[in-house]
């Protein structure tokens, strides 16, 4: 089982300084791969404190520097953003400066905050999506590629900065739209899921989507890598356990408002947190997941890994204003104890790097 650590770059309030956010999330990149983690993850979001993290790619490149193991991913680059012939250079450019360790992680978006300021339309973007669908393999693979669709027309070009992965890095796709999901498998691309705060039943749910898609793909689905975002933290501190949580919903309270396009703002950037209309509390989404003491968060995950049967655990390990240093130490916590002991259990005793204390 791979296990990654996910970013989102969050600012709480002011007493958070932008500069302060973004050193965080490369000092628990370094640490990630110290600890023994297989991948860095990092999110794509514009504008305002849900995330500080406007550009993936460059804070992959600028990782790259700083570890030399660690495979570091895109979750999500937004495409219906981008410059399609800029970015499809830029994704050589990174492949190439992390020496084959970038994992492409690409969706089509969802925050109308978002597109308004690029002056694209999120109408648009699902069909735009596809067209990248189509671009991005013939760019990275072929020497000469052009294409000529309704939303991306690229003449003959050519990637200079070549990917080091044979052919291209691997590609993951995040996506709510079951045809999409079924072009994936068909097309040989990983998977990035969630369930959210969700229990058992909701993987169980995810799972039955996930092989409806499969059977309607012609695919097994078994035979596509599926990454399992999750909210996860051990200790016996109830405390910290509380602020975690709280802190997971914060996020899932300002997600939900930019999704709905009800995001309040008293200066224009600082979003106020605003409570959603069917919130579970904190012992509830304790309760649903892998939280608790080592013990518990171990039997936890194992049983929604056999739910689920993902072949990587995305680890947030960056949400609101959580203590930096207390999010060190349980970095390091996963790595010493916990992956180890997950790994074990399925049978994948694989050596895990020791940490250095932080």
């Amino acid at each position: 089982m791979e296990f990654g650590v996910f970013t989102l770059a969050q600012q709480r309030g002011y007493h958070q300084s932008s500069h302060d956010v973004i050193a965080n999330s490369v000092e628990q990149t370094v640490l990630a791969e110290q600890a023994g983690f297989d991948a860095a993850w990092y999110a794509e979001h514009h504008f305002n404190n849900y995330s500080l993290s406007p550009s993936p790619l460059m804070t992959v490149a600028h990782c790259a520097g700083k570890t030399s193991r660690i495979r570091l991913g895109s979750a999500v680059c937004i495409l219906p953003l981008y410059h399609p012939a800029r970015f499809l250079a830029e994704v050589g450019f990174v492949d190439s400066v992390s020496n084959g360790r970038l994992e492409l992680g690409i969706g089509s978006g969802y925050q109308q905050f978002e597109f308004e300021r690029f002056g694209t339309s999120l109408a648009d973007a699902g069909p735009m999506f596809q067209e990248y669908l189509d671009v991005i393999p013939m760019a990275l693979k072929e020497q000469i590629f052009e294409y000529h669709g309704k939303y991306l027309d690229i003449p003959p070009s050519s990637i200079s900065v070549r990917c080091v992965q044979d052919p291209m890095p691997p590609i993951w796709v995040t996506t709510g739209n079951p045809k999409v999901r079924e072009r994936a498998m068909q097309e040989g691309h990983n998977l990035f899921v969630t369930v959210l705060h969700g229990d058992l039943d909701a993987i169980r749910g995810l799972r039955t989507k996930l092989e409806e898609s499969a059977d309607a793909a012609g695919t097994n689905l078994d035979d596509t890598k599926l990454g399992f975002l999750r909210c996860g933290y051990a200790s016996d501190n109830k405390a910290e356990i509380e602020s975690y949580l709280d802190n997971a919903r914060f996020a899932r309270r300002l997600s939900e408002s930019l999704k709905d396009r009800r995001q309040h703002t008293e200066d224009g950037y600082l979003m106020q947190e605003v409570p959603l209309n069917k919130e579970m509390s904190l012992d509830e989404m304790a309760a649903n997941l892998p939280v608790g003491s080592v013990n518990q968060v171990i039997e936890r995950l194992l049983a929604e890994i056999e739910i689920l049967k993902p072949k990587h655990i995305a680890l947030q390990t960056q949400l609101g204003d959580f203590d930096q240093k207390t999010m060190l130490k349980q970095i390091e916590l996963w790595g010493d104890t916990i992956i180890p002991a997950v790994n074990k259990a399925l049978g994948q005793d694989a050596p895990v790097a020791k940490a250095v204390n932080a």
